[in-house]
């Protein structure tokens, strides 16, 4: 990769999506109501449910609130943060309290989550109240937002090496200032350290003891963060579908990018093997044209009404169907669409850019048409920033990283050409991506490095569920993250794939649903069969 391509790529940085936040906020070690005085009336609130009238389609039942925080928990007595919540109620008639839930992301909103999970998550009804929330930073939360890109600063390009190191830097540098601009002081507060606070904060104005949690993905993050830091806080705790506490952000990125290959190069073959399929009769050549579909779509976007859809818009659109095999169906349809006749509309529902229609009783699968970490698209966004979701991602995934690429790695051609081939080895449509978002933490100030000491957490025992055919999270790191946590991690090996097993699994729905409702936890090392979804 030339330096000329890295500036090209800050440039990018700054027109679109996304900014890194910096710093965890306060130290991070467990700060709970019996250290910290001063948190007591952050402590000791209640929730105030009502109708949810933020959301376009709240289901019956559903119940919202707000949870205050402090937006700097080494200060708590200053600025605070007011977390969006919701709730489904529980049947039963002495309920065991809250199981609270975390889709995702980092950037993942939990209320509209939780609104489209009813069916999923009803069983655990019969013994809690179900409780989601936007965490800080997304959603309605405070949201982080870089903004439009209107009020880019313009910066000049100079004619060697060492001036285009300068510029790729100086742009970076600008994009978190835009960000820090439209964001507001809750960006240089974002990271699970923090967001695991909150959570605390948020049992306790549930009125919990301990905390009862079901994570996905990044959630897992966020609960692993939670035993370290508060754990006689900790209950009946399940991780699905297990992130790395440990690998820095640049090696997560290329684990990522190769397992969403080997998602995307299945897909590819299932694909040429049915009749109509865009990308060719083989999967050799299907596997070419995806590649050239997508560069051809970097030169020439295709335009909609909606505005313009480019290489990197496909890319999300697949990366979105690759997470649950039931949608291979509809992102070939898409596929076929676009080449076809130039219309991405199906892709761009597929990805949430478009609101989804009500399913088609007679397409394909038309059961599992919407995923369980998709996000709800309708009143509740209105005012939400189009690019929270990507901003919030950046921002937590920086300040939870200590490693950036500095200057003097950006001088280093030599470096940068291994890295960028390094990415596009590991996945020729993902990995750029990838690299992209490596490059975003560039020039910003060192995220924290407690989540890497975080080691043989002295917890009830929880359950971790890692899935083997997982493209986000790989099932690597369910094993590394079991025996980073110690003794407390039970690991439940799921055979089958797609990103996480609880909504895709019926064994692991019923093994996750057996340890929350009834305390019956799976022995280490079990596992659920491929044939068992």
């Amino acid at each position: 990769m030339h330096i000329r391509a890295i500036a090209s790529v800050a440039a990018l940085a700054l027109l679109g999506s996304g900014a890194a936040a910096a710093g965890s906020g306060g130290s991070p070690g467990p700060a709970g109501e019996d250290r910290q005085p001063d948190l007591q009336r952050f402590y000791s609130q209640q929730i105030k449910w009502g109708k949810c009238t933020a959301l376009a389609h709240a289901p019956k039942g559903l119940e919202c609130g707000t949870v205050e925080v402090p937006l700097d928990y080494a200060d708590p007595g200053k600025k605070t943060l007011k977390l969006a919540t919701a709730r489904f109620r529980s049947s039963a008639k002495n309920p065991r309290g809250s199981v609270v839930l975390n889709f995702g992301g980092p950037g993942g909103a939990g209320v509209p989550g939780l609104a489209g999970g009813e069916k999923v998550f009803g069983e655990l009804t019969n013994a809690y109240d179900v409780v989601s929330f936007d965490p800080r930073g997304v959603g309605r939360s405070s949201p982080v937002t870089c903004g439009d890109g209107s009020d880019m600063p313009e910066l000049e390009s100079g004619s060697d090496a060492g001036d285009e190191t300068a510029l790729a830097m100086d742009m970076l540098k600008a994009q978190y200032e835009l960000c820090r601009k439209h964001s507001g002081p809750v960006l240089a507060h974002m990271g699970t350290v923090n967001v695991s606070r909150d959570l605390d904060v948020l049992r306790a104005a549930l009125g919990d003891k301990k905390l009862n949690y079901l994570g996905f993905s990044y959630g897992t993050r966020l609960g692993a963060v939670y035993t370290a830091q508060f754990p006689k806080k900790v209950g009946r705790m399940v991780l699905d579908g297990v992130d790395t506490l440990t690998e820095p952000l640049t090696e997560q990125a290329l684990v990522g990018a190769e397992g969403q290959q080997t998602a995307l190069d299945n897909f590819l073959t299932w694909c040429a093997g049915n009749t109509g399929c865009a990308l060719g009769p083989n999967s050799r050549e299907a596997k070419e044209n995806i590649v050239k579909l997508v560069g051809q779509l970097d030169k020439f976007p295709a335009e909609t009404m909606f505005g313009q859809f480019t290489g990197d818009d496909l890319v999300n659109s697949i990366g979105h169907a690759l997470y649950n095999r039931d949608m291979w169906p509809y992102l070939s349809q898409g596929l076929l669409s676009l080449v076809l006749d130039g219309d991405p509309r199906s892709l761009m529902r597929i990805s949430g850019a478009l609101t989804l229609p009500a399913p088609d009783a007679s397409a394909p699968d038309s059961s599992a048409s919407t995923s369980l970490l998709r996000r709800d698209i309708g009143a509740y966004e209105e005012e939400v920033p189009y690019d929270n979701a990507n901003a919030a991602l950046v921002a937590v995934n920086c300040a939870d990283d200590p490693d950036r690429l500095t200057a003097d790695d950006l001088k280093d051609e030599a470096k940068l050409e291994e890295l960028d081939a390094e990415f596009r080895q590991a996945s020729p449509v993902f990995g750029p991506v990838r690299f992209y978002e490596v490059m975003l933490c560039a020039g910003r100030p060192k995220g924290t490095d407690y989540i890497r000491t975080i080691k043989d957490v002295d917890t009830p025992k929880f359950l971790l569920v890692g899935t083997r055919g997982d493209p986000a999270t790989p099932y690597q790191w369910t094993t590394e993250t079991a025996r980073r946590l110690g003794d407390s991690a039970v690991v439940l090996d799921n055979k089958g794939e797609g990103h996480t097993g609880y909504a895709s699994s019926k064994c692991v729905h019923r093994k996750v649903n057996d340890f929350l409702l009834h305390g019956s936890l799976p022995s280490d090392g079990s596992s659920c069969g491929a044939d068992e979804s």
